[in-house]
């Protein structure tokens, strides 16, 4: 790759001005969240729209299984971005490529497993999490086609922390656009020509993913620079992975126990009936949105604060925190409330049923009116691991949002005066805000310990 073409794809994120190029890099990286969010959104609304409640009902009550099992995996990429990013900032070539090497391996070896284990343990899950008999096989169906592409889902995942870490998040997008009209297309013909119900959708979903996978790598093999791929040299360097581990595994554990409070939370919704789950899955994608789009800023924050520290420039990890702030603030009063606003249309997107419209409006209002603390939360987060603090956000997070959900199940929700779907989703904004105190505190002596440490480190060099 030419230089001119190389640089059109990076962003310099160690100088100039904050706001400019941290929208530049999340703006595709929200377009590209959403574009993956759509592989699950058109298995839904493809099937609630052709298939049924039922169907639509059996996709719905799989996606918190889903992110369980993949939690924890997708959260080892993070380690992955951040060591790419830190040795980009250090100009480490032969670390870069260790990182890049490691971080493949890693991508087959655990959608491997995934797509193992998923396949055999999903029926079992399924019963436990108390999922309507009416809907036990085709949800049981569904995730288990689902999980046969999950080497795929790794692979897009582990590319794209790569490729973000240097501040290329255009490339994932449009081959993520590629993989979602694959998917679109192939929804509508497995479904209404073929009649394959979940099986379809879920057929599809594979195998687009596999096109995404299949389009990133062959650009990370294409690549001059320090990331590129060598195919043969893929191997497991143990020092690396070490240190993918270390910053990656808290991550991903936060996001499997995070996605295990919410099974727990999936089972409670289940107990309400097929209306209120199927309310509650099509209300939960459109949340997604908002999410991702929030989310993009939480991965800005890493890699920005990654580079920043591995270019020793500590002077702008300040400014990036409070940047990204603002910018999760408005991304999530925006978008959150206009989900709320047009929720009705949006609702009826899934289904033709009036009961699951309002069953979902529910949702959004006690959910999506203040879904910006998420933001917020989740940006802190990504400051402590952009500077290398991966165990405390993650022990912070599952106090202040997970343990706090479950304890809320157990007692307010046991009371017959509050056993109502209210009391379940008001949980989601009381812990957000908790939490978003907690990280605020943590990430405020944090920094002053690691200023300390720069400027002793500094006069010692003096």
């Amino acid at each position: 790759m030419s230089e001119v073409k190389k640089e059109k794809y990076q962003i310099d994120m160690c100088s100039g001005s904050v706001l400019k190029k941290l929208v530049l890099f999340c703006f595709p990286l929200m377009c590209s969240g959403m574009l993956q969010l759509l592989f699950n959104a058109a298995d839904v609304i493809v099937v609630g729209r052709f298939a049924g409640d039922e169907p639509l009902a059996a996709v719905g009550a799989t996606s918190s299984l889903i992110n369980l099992f993949t939690n924890i995996f997708i959260g080892l990429s993070v380690g992955s971005n951040v060591l790419t990013a830190r040795f980009l900032g250090a100009s480490n070539k032969g670390e870069i490529e260790k990182t890049v090497h490691t971080s493949v391996a890693l991508a087959l070896v655990s959608g491997g497993v995934l797509a193992v284990v998923g396949f055999v343990v999903s029926p079992l899950l399924l019963g436990w999490m108390s999922t309507p008999e009416t809907v036990l096989p085709l949800a049981t169906l569904y995730l288990r086609i689902y999980f046969l592409g999950m080497p795929a889902m790794m692979l897009y995942n582990f590319g794209s922390a790569i490729l973000r870490a240097i501040g290329d998040t255009r490339r994932p997008l449009y081959y993520l656009m590629a993989a979602g009209v694959l998917n679109v297309v192939l929804n509508l013909l497995f479904v209404i020509i073929f009649k394959m119900s979940v099986a379809g959708v879920a057929l599809a979903t594979v195998i687009s993913q596999i096109l995404s996978a299949f389009l990133i790598i062959r650009c990370l093999t294409r690549e001059d620079g320090e990331i590129r791929l060598n195919l043969r040299r893929i191997k497991i360097d143990r020092t690396t992975l070490f240190k993918i581990l270390q910053i990656g595994l808290p991550a991903g554990v936060q996001g499997t126990l995070f996605s295990l409070s919410n099974v727990f939370i999936q089972s409670s919704v289940n107990l309400f009936g097929d209306i209120v789950v199927a309310g509650n899955s099509a209300a939960g994608n459109l949340e997604g949105f908002v999410y991702i789009a929030m989310n993009s800023v939480y991965q800005g924050t890493i890699s920005f604060v990654s580079q920043n520290v591995g270019a020793m420039k500590f002077k702008r990890v300040p400014r990036v925190v409070l940047t990204a702030q603002i910018l999760v603030i408005a991304v999530g009063l925006v978008m959150g409330n206009a989900i709320v606003i047009f929720g009705k249309f949006f609702l009826g997107l899934y289904t033709d049923n009036p009961a699951v419209v309002e069953a979902g409006m529910v949702r959004l209002l006690y959910i999506c009116v203040l879904y910006a603390l998420c933001g917020m939360m989740e940006v802190m987060v990504g400051a402590l691991r952009g500077i290398g603090y991966s165990v405390m956000p993650m022990i912070v997070s599952l106090i202040g949002a997970c343990a706090l959900r479950l304890v809320w199940l157990a007692t307010v929700f046991q009371i017959e005066a509050f056993h109502c779907i209210e009391t379940i989703y008001v949980s989601y904004p009381i812990s957000w805000f908790l939490t978003l105190i907690a990280h605020i505190i943590c990430f405020l002596i944090v920094w002053r310990r690691f200023v300390r440490q720069w400027k002793e480190q500094d006069k010692i060099i003096a």
